[in-house]
């Protein structure tokens, strides 16, 4: 993959000109394996354990995008476009069809969340301590979950109810990303049970 494109291109970019269609939904257990059979070697990504130097390191590449609360379905047409208009050093074809779709998928669920070894959501199952510490850790303070993050507000001092934490986890707001159609409706529904019982204990 060539480097991260900047934000103020992804606008051109999308626009679908001669890209081969924009990204739909892929399978991220089978993006995870072909990206370690096929990007792994290049790449650095911490969720795939993987420290290739060749190409770009993709939690930098896409980290402070996703910070700045850029959709993951963004990055993922990102990720698809640089993966079927390959340049040197990465040879073309070289992930096509629906698995360069689920690559796309995977990386875009979890480059950039500093967490190793982090699994997509898909893949994170119903229980809500699961989830914040993989999706929510890296920007909230939560003791009960081991979290210390300071970019979004520390929750054991809002004490947010489980209907706020839905909400909010639903929607979005500010730096905060809209997990509507990432996570699915049990996995908002645990979260927000999670967090709104443990918050400040």
């Amino acid at each position: 993959m060539r480097r991260a494109l900047p934000l103020v291109a992804l606008a051109v970019l999308l626009a679908g000109c001669g890209t081969g269609g924009k990204a739909t939904t892929g399978d991220q257990a089978n993006g995870e394996k072909v990206f370690k059979q096929s990007c792994a070697g290049c790449h650095t990504m911490a969720a795939a354990g993987s420290t290739g130097t060749t190409g770009p390191n993709l939690d930098y590449a896409f980290g402070p995008s996703r910070r700045q609360g850029i959709k993951e379905s963004t990055i993922q047409n990102v990720v698809l476009i640089q993966v079927r208009d390959a340049a040197p050093p990465m040879p073309k074809g070289l992930v096509e069809g629906q698995d360069a779709q689920d690559v796309a998928a995977y990386v875009a669920a979890v480059a950039g969340t500093g967490k190793a070894g982090a699994k997509p959501p898909s893949q994170l199952g119903n229980d809500g301590k699961t989830i914040f510490q993989s999706e929510c850790a890296s920007c909230h303070t939560l003791k009960a979950a081991d979290a210390t993050g300071t970019v979004g507000p520390n929750l054991d001092q809002l004490k947010p109810s489980e209907s706020v934490v839905r909400h909010q986890v639903e929607v979005g707001g500010g730096v905060m990303p809209a997990f509507k159609g990432t996570l699915t409706d049990e996995q908002i529904a645990a979260v927000a049970k999670f967090v709104s019982s443990s918050a400040g204990k």
